[in-house]
Parts: structure tokens; sequence; C-alpha cells
């Protein structure tokens, strides 16, 4: 017998989520790169008294370093202020890929650090597993005074559109004491006080092997480990709840499990990668079949930040976007007769060769999921992941939450049968070659659940 996910009723863990008042005024939403990058040089440049990054990688490209530019200057203005930054300790020490492995961004935390001799600007590396590829630190939110600023972007040029590419996400901007406190005491206590965090801006790191057990006695922290905090909002007004998860049956899975099975009228998902746990497929049959509306706005594979140019030298890495096409085919094809009715809704984004990286959910216009949770087998099982639950049943935010949606959906086609997606059989030589391969020995599966 099949033991349900969760077995209590989804509105009622809703409802006794403790949650933080919010003031509408006082949450803003930005709808691009570039509004983001200014606005996150300009919290920089004002903070009082503290600042915390917090990034999948800060990169040692313009962008990257106009940032760490702008808090060394911070600090140098004001030597009190308490800046920290957190990256993904894997992430930092490897380079591009087709580049000099001793070109890291770990690297260059240590020569601005040597060109900054009297400026201590922490750069920390939190290693989440003891392999990049069974897991990262993908939590979001930088913390600047009282603002939480909630974007799945790393810091890069891609993600601030700081040349002529530009990688769209979410960019959040919420004033919040409560909220800030919440997430900087997470990272104090959950972070620094453990043997597997990393200083990077050193000369030498300690290695893999070195730091076995104690990246083990963090991962095993961290799966058990989530926002402490007093909330005192009712469930009549505007509020927000930040949560964490990190493993299977984590705290945020649970919740985007119930925000699916309260919808009432129409459910929205944002995703870069179309590969749902299988929970979500259920999920989401089992409210078209109760007759509820889903829209799921997916980047097209030349979308997908793996994607590789026919004209440009090939990698297993650039069949990804294919896998997830496939999946994407496969799951339109199952629910045609949903399509049909325009009850389930595909929209693909595409703006020439630019990326998108969206991930989040949006619940009868009542709640809605900031998250940088990929809805992928990944991030339900491996990575550090968080998001902030925003429930907003007066509708305050409305305007700014449709804007946002209005935007998205500006660089969307409306995908009305499946047969507009690609057929793998049309897909390049080498594509179709290494999926055939992958497929023959089942190493696709493996691959989709780690990538």
């Amino acid at each position: 017998m099949r033991i349900p996910f969760i077995r209590y009723n989804h509105r009622k863990h809703l409802d006794e989520l403790a949650k933080l008042p919010q003031n509408a005024e006082q949450y803003q939403i930005l709808y691009d790169p570039q509004s983001y990058r200014s606005a996150l040089l300009e919290h920089i440049q004002k903070a009082q008294y503290r600042i915390y990054i917090v990034a999948l990688y800060l990169e040692q490209d313009e962008a990257g370093k106009e940032i760490l530019a702008a808090l060394y200057q911070a600090k140098k203005l004001n030597p009190s202020l308490d800046i920290k930054v957190f990256v993904d300790w894997h992430r930092a020490q490897r380079g591009r890929f087709g580049e000099d492995k001793s070109n890291t961004n770990a690297r260059y935390y240590y020569q601005m650090k040597k060109q900054h001799p009297d400026i201590d600007i922490p750069v920390y590396g939190v290693p989440i597993n003891r392999r990049e590829v069974l897991g990262v630190l993908h939590l979001k939110g930088s913390i600047i005074d009282d603002t939480v600023i909630y974007s799945g972007a790393s810091i890069n040029n891609v993600y601030l559109h700081k040349l002529d590419k530009y990688r769209y996400d979410r960019y959040h901007f919420i004033t919040n004491k409560a909220l800030a406190d919440s997430m900087i005491k997470y990272i104090d206590d959950n972070f620094l006080p453990f043997e597997g965090l990393q200083r990077l801006d050193i000369e030498n790191h300690k290695t893999r092997k070195q730091l076995k057990s104690a990246i083990k006695s963090l991962r095993q922290h961290l799966s058990g480990a989530n926002y402490q905090y007093s909330g005192n909002a009712d469930n009549k007004s505007l509020s927000v709840a930040p949560i964490a998860g990190l493993g299977r049956n984590n705290a945020l899975n649970k919740i985007i499990h119930h925000l699916v099975n309260i919808t009432q009228k129409k459910i929205i998902f944002c995703t870069p990668y179309f590969n749902l746990p299988n929970i979500l497929v259920r999920d989401i049959i089992r409210l078209l079949r109760k007759g509820r509306k889903v829209e799921i706005i997916i980047g097209d594979k030349v979308a997908n930040d793996f994607y590789i140019p026919e004209d440009q030298p090939f990698n297993i890495s650039g069949g990804l976007p294919y896998l997830y096409e496939i999946n994407l085919r496969r799951f339109i094809e199952r629910l045609q007769s949903y399509v049909d009715k325009e009850q389930l809704i595909i929209r693909l984004w595409k703006d020439q060769d630019q990326t998108y990286h969206l991930k989040g959910v949006w619940v009868d216009n009542d709640w809605m999921l900031v998250t940088g949770n990929n809805l992928n087998p990944r991030a339900w099982r491996l990575d550090l992941e968080n998001g902030i639950l925003v429930h907003d049943p007066k509708h305050q935010l409305k305007h700014q939450l449709q804007q946002e949606l209005d935007t998205i959906r500006e660089k969307t086609t409306l995908v009305t049968h499946f047969q507009q997606i690609q057929a793998s059989q049309f897909y390049p030589k080498q594509v179709h070659k290494l999926i055939k391969r992958l497929s023959r020995i089942r190493v696709d599966r493996i691959i989709k659940r780690l990538l």
C-alpha cells in the first residue's frame, strides 16, 4: 500500500503556518535584470549596518567585479558594516568549462582581498555535499539592512544583463525587519558555526577529502534546519513566510504540494527545466480532473542555459534541453484533451538567444511562492533550497503580481498541440545519437535527476 506524501488537510497546514505581517508599500517587484542590477548596487551603496549576499556563484566577470567592488567601497566608507558573502563551495573552485582550471572565482576573491589588506569582507563557500553533482547551495535571498532581495539570479554578466546577453529571472525587494532578521539568523545559526563552511578568499583551500566528515555533518544539520521567527500575522492580511528545504519530504516540498492541492480556480507554474517530480505530475492531473486550470510557463529549449547552437562544439550537457523537451512533448501528448479544453495552458518563453531562469507558483490570486526551486527531482532531493510564501487575501499586491506575469508572458508562445513541440527524430544528428545511446542504457533517467 502506497503511503500518501502528506496525510493532513492542505488548507489547514497553510493556514496554521507561522507568517510575518507585510506592508504592501514595502514590497517591490522589478521586471527586468538591468533594473535589478541598478537596484542591487543602490542598496549596497546605501547600506547602513549589514549586507549578506547569498548566491550560487559570484563570477569574476564585469558584473561580478562591479558588485564585489561596490561591497569593498561600502565597507571602506563604513567600516562598521557587517558584510559577508556566501556562495557554493564547489562552484567557486572550478573554472568555466573549457577554461584554465586555475582561473577560478575563488582565486579572484583572494586577489581582491590582497588588493584591500585593510578591509575584511569574508567570502564563504558552503558545501552542501561532497560533490557538486550531488547538491549545491541553491539558497536565495540577499539581505541588506532590513530588505530581503529575493531572486533566482546569481551574480554575473548574463544574470545582471551587464552586456548583450541576459538570463530572465524574478526580482523581489521585500522590506521587512522580522523577515530579514530570520534569514540572517538562519545563516548565522546554520552556516557559520560549522567546520564545513570554508573561506574562499584565502590562498589555499582544504580538499574535499579533508572536509569529508565536516561536509557530511553540515548536510545532516541543514536537512533539519528551517527559519526561526515569531509569526503573528493572521490569515486576513498580507503576510510572508520564509521556508527552507533540503532532502526528501522537506518543508519547502510540502508547501509546494499544499499549494497545488488548495487550488480552487487556477495555478500557475514557472520553471526553466521541464522535469517535474512525479508527485507534482500526479497533483496536476488530479487538479485537471477536478476542472481546475493549470498554466505552465517553460523556457523553450533554445532559452535553456545548457543549449548549444548547432554551429558550436557539442558536449553531453548540450543534450539536456532536448531531454527536457522530450519530457514536455510526452506530458502534453498525455494530457492533450485538457489542452484542447484550454484547461491546461502551456507557454514557451523565447527571446532570440536570451535565456530563461524563472521559478515560482501562483495560486488563485491569493498565494504566491517566489523561490529558486526548479520544481525538478534535483531541487526536490539534492540542493539546499528556499522560498518566500506570500499570502495576499486582500489582493494588495495584485497589480504588481499581474504585471510580473504579463511581462513574463510577453515573450511566450501558446502551445495548443503536442505536435508543436519538435519530435526527437528531427533533432541534430549528434543530439539524436546521444539520446538514443542514453535511453538504451537508461542513463537519461539518472542525468535528469542530477542536472
